[in-house]
């Protein structure tokens, strides 16, 4: 037998701890996992989050179960309910061991808060070890697979959505494969749950019952108060079809025509920046080749005989290589040439530079 509660799932207990009146409205519950604690995981999200201990959650760490988790009220001073949980579970030797004698444990339970200093009127009446400890008992003393009270109460007590109040939820059910998956939440958002075209409550979608009229969200909500209202809009296919008719409207008139004078010109400028770029390319690669030939004939001059040989094949290679990069390009064509085996014909590197020069 199931109670649609985060209960169905074997071994687990939910214990709650509430506190209102005499400027209390806030509250602790404890997720009670069997003796050996549990397999957990985290994700914390949020740009404000409150939490303790989550660290060791993450399945890189050497801790690999939890013994208890707490869900509370009290903002971060709230955290402070887990050392009452921490010292209910240490008093049974429940924990990770840590030293020679089966006492020396240091309960893992990590901890998770909401905001609500201040609802009950008092804004130092926030939980601590006390209500943590209270919320534990609690839960040990419920039954496997009891009924887990919902709304107002433990970590839920001082919550709210917007306006509105918050709480306690929680909800199960079993897969095909008859695994059982539950969650349990404290709602305590901000923004808020009413329709802001109605006035009404947002709808949305309840097990079993399918999705109600509107679809669910703000945004349902308001789209059936426009069908109430008889103001349908029109189908996504005209919108997209009058969004084509928009873009594929030609334009006309002098405006139109000037607009294509002005597309001619910059493509013609384009062309011409790339040309220039070309021609500023080939002359760089004759240099490159007039430098190659000239240390090529400063070799064949400083070894003379035997060597000369080397330093004339490093003068043709230096002269092939200047007409190689020097390429269709005019002047970087003739200034890589120079005279094969002798190394001379060269332009000066000032009379190049200045021709690159003038040519950027």
């Amino acid at each position: 037998m199931t109670v649609d509660a985060l209960t169905d799932v074997t071994g687990l207990r939910v214990g709650h701890a509430t506190r209102t009146g005499d400027g209390w409205l806030t509250g602790t519950t404890v997720v009670l996992a069997p003796e050996g604690g549990a397999v957990t995981a985290v994700d914390v999200r949020g740009g404000g989050p409150g939490t303790k201990e989550t660290d060791a959650l993450d399945p890189r760490n050497v801790v690999q179960k939890a013994e208890a988790v707490v869900l509370t009220g009290g903002s971060a001073y709230g955290l402070d309910a887990a050392s009452g949980v921490m010292a209910w579970l240490e008093e049974r030797g429940r924990g990770v061991r840590v030293g020679p004698d089966p006492a020396h444990v240091v309960p893992v339970v990590p901890a998770a808060c909401v905001f609500d200093l201040g609802r009950g009127g008092d804004f130092r009446a926030r939980p601590d070890a006390a209500v943590g400890r209270a919320a534990v008992e609690a839960a040990a003393a419920s039954g496997i697979g009891a009924p887990v009270p919902e709304g107002c109460v433990g970590a839920g007590t001082g919550a709210a959505v917007g306006p509105m109040k918050g709480g306690v939820g929680t909800a199960s059910t079993v897969l095909d494969s008859g695994i059982t998956v539950a969650a349990l939440v404290v709602a305590n958002a901000a923004g808020s749950v009413t329709d802001p075209e109605t006035g009404g409550a947002v709808r949305g979608v309840v097990p079993g019952a399918g999705a109600l009229p509107g679809g669910g969200g703000a945004r349902g909500g308001a789209r059936t108060a426009r069908r109430e209202r008889g103001e349908e809009r029109a189908a996504p296919a005209e919108h997209h079809a009058r969004g084509r008719r928009h873009r594929r409207r030609p334009v006309e008139g002098a405006g139109a025509e000037a607009g294509r004078h002005g597309t001619r010109r910059h493509r013609a400028g384009r062309a011409a920046g790339a040309s220039a770029a070309r021609r500023r390319h080939r002359l760089r690669a004759g240099h490159r080749g007039a430098r190659a030939g000239r240390h090529a004939a400063a070799g064949a001059e400083r070894h003379p005989g035997g060597r000369r040989g080397r330093g004339h094949a490093r003068d043709r290679a230096g002269g092939a290589g200047g007409r190689a990069r020097g390429g269709e390009g005019g002047a970087g064509r003739g200034t890589g040439r120079g005279r094969e085996g002798e190394g001379g014909g060269w332009p000066s590197y000032t009379e190049l530079y200045g021709e690159l020069q003038g040519a950027r």
